[in-house]
């Protein structure tokens, strides 16, 4: 039976594979369910440090939810429709937004609706010259259900999203990038090394520093200033008693590269 995702591990880095190339990797249920399983997984593995998701096949990283497996939630009641495929696609755009360790979006063609969702969730994106986004869902009679309505207007800006989401026009990787979906564009044979280059530029620090921000962004950006600072302020109490933060300053001191001992458990609650 063929694996809906694909995992791969390099070192202490994971990649992840959305495995449906002949559906455009569309998000069917059992696709969602798979991938949560394989996040919760590596959260828990300390010997992983970094995650790379992806597409397989060269011509989608995916192409959004599984419309006919949805359709049928919608037929047989909006709350089927809400708990099966809202629910499920929020849990999943959620979970990757706020995971503890660096995630990189490596987009390798069509993102469109559920894919780009996930790519705008994603700490870190990087696109392919060949990729391409949209926000489709308004061509179906439908706003976007994975967080689409909330996340893009955050990072591309109010009239600029609303453009996107009330056309459901296709954009490119330099589009993409312009609105800050995506960090870079790369050629399409460069793309998982670049991914992974990015990872290796993260992963020499702190395992429990790249923690803490991630969880002080996630946490604070959208909550006025002064919470904000208080998120961070909690982020930073966490790091205080920990080796790593006396081995990076004894590192900076003796100008020396720091050797980091802590380990992703460490943070609790992080």
């Amino acid at each position: 039976m063929t694996q809906p995702v694909l995992m791969e591990l390099d070192g202490t880095i994971a990649t992840l594979t959305l495995n449906r190339p002949e559906k455009l990797n569309a998000l069917n249920y059992e696709t969602i369910d798979a991938l949560l399983e394989r996040l919760d997984a590596i959260d828990a593995d300390d010997g992983i440090a970094g995650v790379i998701l992806t597409g397989a096949g060269d011509r989608a990283f995916s192409a959004g939810g599984d419309i006919p497996e949805f359709s049928r939630s919608v037929a047989e009641s909006p709350e089927a429709a809400l708990r099966d495929f809202v629910a499920r696609g929020q849990r999943l755009t959620a979970r990757i937004e706020a995971f503890r360790k660096p995630v990189v979006a490596a987009v390798n063609g069509l993102a469109y609706g559920g894919g780009c969702e996930v790519t705008e969730a994603a700490p870190l994106a990087i696109a392919s010259d060949r990729a391409m986004f949209a926000k489709p869902e308004i061509r179906l009679g439908m706003p976007p259900t994975f967080g689409g309505t909330q996340r893009l207007p955050r990072l591309a800006g109010r009239k600029r999203a609303m453009e996107l989401l009330l056309t459901g026009a296709p954009f490119p990787p330099a589009r993409a990038l312009e609105l800050g979906l995506v960090n870079a564009v790369v050629p399409h044979d460069a793309l998982l090394p670049a991914a992974r280059a990015l990872l290796a530029r993260i992963l020499v620090h702190s395992p429990l520093a790249v923690a803490t921000i991630l969880t002080a962004v996630t946490r604070g950006i959208n909550l006025p200033i002064a919470e904000g600072l208080l998120v961070e302020a909690e982020q930073f109490a966490r790091m205080a008693p920990t080796a790593d933060l006396r081995e990076g300053l004894d590192a900076w001191i003796a100008r020396r590269a720091p050797e980091y001992p802590g380990l992703w458990s460490a943070v609790a609650g992080g």
